[in-house]
């Protein structure tokens, strides 16, 4: 079995696809009409349609997951988080953990919390 993708719900799909393209570099594979899948295996799913099919309100900002991106040059991406528009909202502005990695965390614009660290080593 293998995991294929990741589906965060949003309320305005353009505003996502803008937002993960002009941040992330991320480009839209397929769009179908409230499903969007991007490169790198995220899909956009329209909030209407997510609650047409579980019958539940969405919870913005209820940080029970995030998305994890990695960037070697955080600096850079920092400088271009702060200057982009709308401001993005901050659960950290750039810190250093005690093990030597550098990460950002912040809310997309529906409140999907996104970390965006420099990479680690990995031990084989």
């Amino acid at each position: 079995m293998k995991l294929k993708n990741v589906l965060i719900v949003v309320k305005d799909i353009e505003r996502a696809k803008k937002f993960y393209k002009d941040l992330f570099g991320l480009e839209v594979i397929l769009d179908n009409d409230g499903n969007v899948i991007l490169t790198e295996g995220l899909v956009l799913q329209d909030e209407a349609i997510w609650k047409r099919f579980t019958g539940k309100d969405i919870l913005p900002e209820n940080n029970a997951c995030e998305l994890y991106f990695e960037e070697a040059d955080i600096e850079s991406f920092a400088k271009k988080l702060a200057a982009y528009e709308p401001s993005v909202k901050y659960v950290n502005e750039l810190m250093t953990h005690s093990w030597g990695q550098k990460v950002i965390r912040f809310y997309d614009p529906d409140g999907n919390l996104i970390e965006v660290g420099t990479p680690m080593q990995q031990e084989v």
